[in-house]
């Protein structure tokens, strides 16, 4: 009786476990909230793609999360749940997140609208220090991105087909950090098509 109730509780935290966002992004303990913009950049101008606002919860996962784009048009709201994440969207049905540890350092994140569609899913391998090494899409475009990192900084990022050919290598280095170590202005730089997007990162502690 005991061991079906650790096989139980097991099962239970494996279905709801999932790496923290602060872990995934080398952000500080004691992160509040942040506001994260994204521009892209052609010949040295600036344009601003989409705003995202984010709270995060006392162990460093996303609470709930708003995204818009330029003109404040909402393009995504995200909100933790007890045993999934639900995101809505402007013109689209909720999608139910599903976050399953799986061993060797993966999680199985599948998505579905309330009539049970999926929508997407991905497997996600982890690096021992919570840092993503790999995110392998299983349903929408079947391609693999592979995290490379350099002095505790991501600093490459390749996406592969599912016949291993070479999709897009980006380049990504961090220009600005704050005294606890967010990262606030990062660079990333496509090798193949040579589009650049700067990143600004704003934390509350």
């Amino acid at each position: 009786m005991r061991a079906l109730l650790y096989l139980i509780l097991f099962t239970l935290v494996s279905a709801c476990a999932t790496k923290k966002y602060t872990k995934q992004h080398f952000l500080p303990k004691g992160i509040k909230s942040a506001t994260e913009e994204i521009y892209s950049v052609v010949n040295n101008q600036k344009k601003l793609l989409q705003k995202k606002q984010m709270v995060f919860t006392k162990n460093g996962r996303i609470k709930n999360s708003k995204t818009v784009d330029s003109s404040g048009k909402l393009l995504q709201e995200t909100e933790k749940r007890l045993w999934f994440i639900v995101e809505t969207y402007p013109d689209k049905e909720p999608y139910y997140c599903k976050i399953r540890w799986k061993p060797n350092q993966r999680e199985r994140i599948s998505c579905y609208t309330r009539k049970q569609y999926k929508q997407n899913e991905a497997i996600y391998h982890y690096n021992p220090d919570g840092t993503i090494t790999k995110i392998v899409d299983n349903f929408t475009t079947y391609y693999t991105q592979y995290f490379y990192y350099n002095n505790k900084e991501l600093s490459k990022i390749i996406t592969k087909d599912k016949n291993n050919n070479l999709i897009d290598e980006v380049s990504v280095y961090c220009e600005t950090k704050d005294e606890k170590g967010s990262c606030l202005k990062e660079f990333r730089i496509s090798d193949k098509t040579k589009l650049k997007e700067e990143i600004h990162f704003y934390p509350v502690y």
